[in-house]
């Protein structure tokens, strides 16, 4: 009878403990301004890219519209954004910054350069994680593509 493999040596479980611990470091430098990791990913899309309509913002971060939505009511309770119609079609909601939103940009542009003060990890370490997490998720998506077929 063939066995499974020791828990740490399961590719994912070290990539879910290494997410988890990634965010208990984000938690207290997101904290002063009172954002969780999931917002800070959408305001990070926006500043990236601002005025996209909802299903782009979830395209974007990856954030499936049970997700997505709760989050920028939040944002937008916090006067950070705001959804607005479509000029071209009022079903569709466009995501903007406020002047506010746009402002917190260069008050929390410090935050990942605190994240790597904190990680003694070579920014080439950083930047081939980066690069296969990517690719994995390129690959999972192909399977699920294949899978749906």
């Amino acid at each position: 009878m063939e066995k499974t493999q020791p828990l740490d040596q399961q590719v994912c479980f070290a990539l879910y403990s290494a997410n988890n611990a990634l965010m208990r470091l984000y938690r207290p430098l997101l904290q002063p301004f009172d954002l969780t990791y999931p917002q800070y990913v959408i305001l990070l899309a926006l500043w990236q890219e601002d005025g996209v309509t909802l299903g782009q913002l979830g395209g974007k971060t990856l954030f499936d519209s049970g997700t997505l939505t709760p989050l920028v009511k939040k944002l937008e309770q916090k006067a950070w954004l705001q959804r607005e119609p479509d000029p071209s079609d009022e079903r569709v909601k466009r995501v903007v910054l406020t002047a506010k939103g746009k402002k917190l940009e260069s008050e929390v542009a410090g935050v990942m350069q605190a994240l790597r003060c904190q990680v003694d990890v070579a920014d080439e370490t950083f930047i081939a994680l980066r690069e296969q997490a990517w690719e994995l998720q390129k690959k999972i998506r192909e399977a699920e593509q294949l899978n749906k077929a």
